[in-house]
């Protein structure tokens, strides 16, 4: 049984932790409302920028020829997985969703018997899949020194897999993060950026539209392509963000509650432990007093 400084010491580091969860709370609270803004403002600008590509690549008449940012190599046999996580911890089970997403994408076209080329973006996602696809990591990039998310720090990544693509290293590009619904709920995605999936919005109305483009359509998507790589890795950063910061609230607001929780087992278990000290001396005391 422990001894009354022992755990007088317990409840103390207890109350200690409960204090910096506390406040890691209330940081990710302050933080979460611009992340969310940010991510929910992102979503309209990818989405149609998404659109205007689809709407130009309907008017390329030599299909053969359009750049092959939007058709692809023609192959499906080298799969680029970008997987974008964060580079800080205490964030609950945020990075372990899109790790766990990511590598039920792996497994199934390594069972295909296609080649798999890792990216990371973010320590934490790196150092879950070195152990088991160490080899398969051709570069890990990290934000650290980033204070917020920006467009410079996606557009690096950005050219960096425009640039693999470009040395005809990989056919197909994927990318996985975590969307932002609530607080409570992140939904981990997987998203190809690589050639451009026409059925994610067919159904849009803007797609169905008829524009007249000057320059020609394969003269601006040679342009456009490669902004828009960058802008679906940002938007993903920004949706990654406000999840992180989500999820961090969510895993101290328990931590929290559970140091509370800790606090008052401790507190009885010392009471008792106190009293039954003061009853044994008091016991011992009497004992003396009736032997005399």
């Amino acid at each position: 049984m422990a001894s009354l400084d022992d755990l007088k010491k317990r409840i103390s580091s207890v109350k200690s932790t409960q204090k910096i969860t506390k406040a890691m709370k209330m940081v990710a609270a302050a933080k979460l409302r611009r992340a969310q803004e940010n991510a929910e403002k992102g979503r309209p600008y990818s989405e149609k920028m998404n659109n205007i590509i689809l709407n130009l690549s309907n008017g390329i008449s030599d299909k053969e020829n359009a750049p092959k940012l939007l058709t692809g190599s023609g192959e499906d046999k080298v799969h680029l997985c970008v997987v974008l996580t964060s580079d800080r911890g205490l964030c609950g089970g945020f990075n372990s969703n899109i790790i766990r997403k990511a590598k039920s994408y792996f497994i199934k076209i390594l069972n295909e018997g296609k080649t798999l080329k890792i990216i990371t973006v973010g320590s934490k996602g790196y150092d879950q899949l070195k152990r088991t696809y160490n080899s398969n990591i051709i570069e890990n990039i990290s934000f650290k020194d980033s204070k917020n998310v920006n467009y410079f720090d996606a557009d690096k990544v950005g050219k960096i897999i425009i640039s693999v693509f470009e040395k005809k290293e990989f056919d197909v590009c994927t990318i996985f993060y975590n969307q932002f619904k609530n607080v409570i709920t992140q939904i981990p995605q997987e998203q190809q950026i690589i050639p451009l999936k026409t059925s994610e919005t067919k159904n849009e109305s803007s797609f169905q539209d008829s524009y007249e483009f000057e320059p020609e359509e394969d003269e601006i998507l040679s342009n456009l392509l490669p902004k828009n790589i960058s802008t679906q890795i940002f938007k993903a950063m920004l949706e990654n963000s406000a999840s992180e910061q989500g999820s961090r609230m969510t895993a101290m607001d328990n931590a929290t509650r559970n140091a509370g929780e800790m606090v008052d087992k401790l507190t009885i278990q010392y009471n008792r432990s106190r009293q039954a000290a003061i009853t044994k001396e008091l016991i011992e005391i009497i004992s003396g007093a009736e032997s005399l």
